[in-house]
């Protein structure tokens, strides 16, 4: 029996591509079965094709954040004017411990929600400690694209006792979610390995995690020299730099995506380039955190993938990729001058660069036929955000320009994934309101606080 085609044309729209030329045109995209099959000037759709008419409206691949922690998203507003660690200590990880697998479920839909709503197509995640496969269920309900991790913390020493667990329960675990979740959903759903930091784990378990990786070709996703205060832990747990350990005991790889790499020394940045490790600059999360300036521009100078992601709701306090944009091209121009990261580096880092560290780029971070139709709408034609006067269309750089400094989330009209649409106006079309209600956001709150205060009180 004959498959049948299932087609959707994208008609009228300007296409901003993040091709390898950076190609912009004024026409129509074909999708087939999920994947781009022409991008052209001339539209022929079939009988009984889906039409989309995006007159107006500029076209983009949908944008790719690779660093978020989903658990997070019902902690936004209640860990704020704290640098890292402590931060951590008296916040998150009391947070993150009294997480059920329910609540877990939906903070994953309410930061879901807010990605495809904001045009976020795909993302790294990584989870808690327990009840990671609620992360999971999550992505497979919402229709985003994802990488997720359960967290590895083993270190007896150095986690808190009601957040740490046996070397060994940490990795049957994690091998178990990668077993049942790695390549679901038509390869929508990919699982890595997800260490949180050097400070919360026992080399054995990190060796262990690159030795799995370089076999199953998982990504290992972690943190890395955010603050100085970790830095200076790592120092005094290993006798080494954050970056010289991890690159010292074999993690540092193709495979290894980084968040934060603030303070690497230049020796550092030497092994993160040689080893085509990939760092996500996670800007919002690093000024609110006092954490300081990562040296982005030297890192993309030297040829290392730098993409960018917002990290988790209660250090933003967002998830847009707006905001990360928009101050990943701004906060570096004061020391190395107004021409340091131009607004295409950066679109580039949300899309190319981001499809490039999760190893995804045969498939997504531009509109080329063959890759997935992972697909944003926006209209640069508000008042707030409107493309200037033009004889022609407008150029690559003038179409940047716009989406990086000009653009917030509220501009984006829709959002497609395997060509299926997921978002649109606002609302993300697979989650209930009512999932992610004031009254179910509230009442999953006042829970974790009363099983914060019982754990405080243990």
């Amino acid at each position: 029996m004959t498959q049948r085609i299932q087609e959707t044309w994208i008609l009228n729209g300007l296409f901003v591509t993040q091709d390898t030329e950076r190609t912009v045109f004024k026409g129509h995209l074909c999708i087939r079965n999920g994947r781009i099959a022409a991008l052209t000037q001339q539209a022929n759709p079939s009988k009984g094709a889906r039409l989309i008419d995006a007159k107006g409206l500029v076209i983009l691949p949908g944008f790719i954040q690779t660093h978020i922690h989903l658990c997070q998203t019902l902690f936004r507003n209640l860990a704020d004017d704290m640098e890292l660690m402590d931060w951590l200590a008296t916040r998150i990880w009391p947070f993150e411990a009294s997480h059920t697998h329910a609540t877990l479920y939906l903070s994953a839909l309410l930061g879901i929600h807010e990605l495809l709503a904001g045009g976020t197509t795909t993302l790294l995640d990584m989870g808690t400690m327990r009840h990671t496969e609620a992360i999971f269920q999550a992505v497979e309900r919402s229709g985003i694209r994802a990488n997720v991790g359960k967290c590895l913390m083993d270190h007896p020493e150095t986690c808190p006792p009601y957040l740490v667990e046996s070397t060994e329960a940490a990795l049957t675990e994690a091998q178990a979610l990668f077993h049942k979740w790695h390549g679901q959903a038509n390869d929508r759903i990919r699982v890595s390995y997800a260490p949180r930091f050097v400070v919360s784990c026992t080399e054995p378990l990190l060796r262990e995690v690159g030795r799995l990786s370089a076999e199953q070709g998982a990504l290992i996703h972690t943190h890395s020299s955010e603050n100085r205060k970790e830095v200076e832990l790592v120092k005094s747990l290993t006798g080494q730099d954050n970056l010289d350990y991890l690159h010292h005991i074999g993690l540092t790889s193709e495979r290894l995506v980084l968040a934060h790499c603030v303070w690497l020394s230049d020796q550092e940045i030497e092994a993160v380039h040689s080893s085509g490790t990939h760092v996500t600059h996670c800007p919002c999360s690093n000024m609110k955190l006092a954490s300081g300036f990562a040296q982005i521009p030297k890192m993309l100078d030297k040829g290392i993938n730098v993409a960018l992601g917002a990290d988790g709701a209660p250090c933003n306090n967002n998830l847009s990729i707006f905001q990360e944009m928009r101050l990943a091209g701004l906060i570096h121009k004061p020391t190395h001058g107004p021409r340091t990261m131009p607004a295409t580096t950066v679109l580039d880092m949300a899309t190319r660069n981001g499809a490039k560290a999760l190893g995804w780029e045969d498939d997504i971070g531009s509109l080329e036929v063959g890759k997935k139709a992972d697909i944003i709408a926006l209209d640069l034609h508000q008042v707030s955000n409107m493309l200037p006067a033009q004889t022609a269309q407008p150029s690559y750089e003038q179409l940047a320009s716009a989406i990086v400094y000009a653009t917030q989330a509220a501009q984006v009209r829709w959002t497609l994934v395997d060509g299926e649409m997921v978002a649109r106006d606002g609302k993300a079309l697979k989650i209930p309101a009512k999932a992610v209600s004031a009254a179910a956001v509230h009442r999953a709150q006042r829970e974790i606080f009363a099983r914060v205060q019982k754990l405080e009180q243990a």
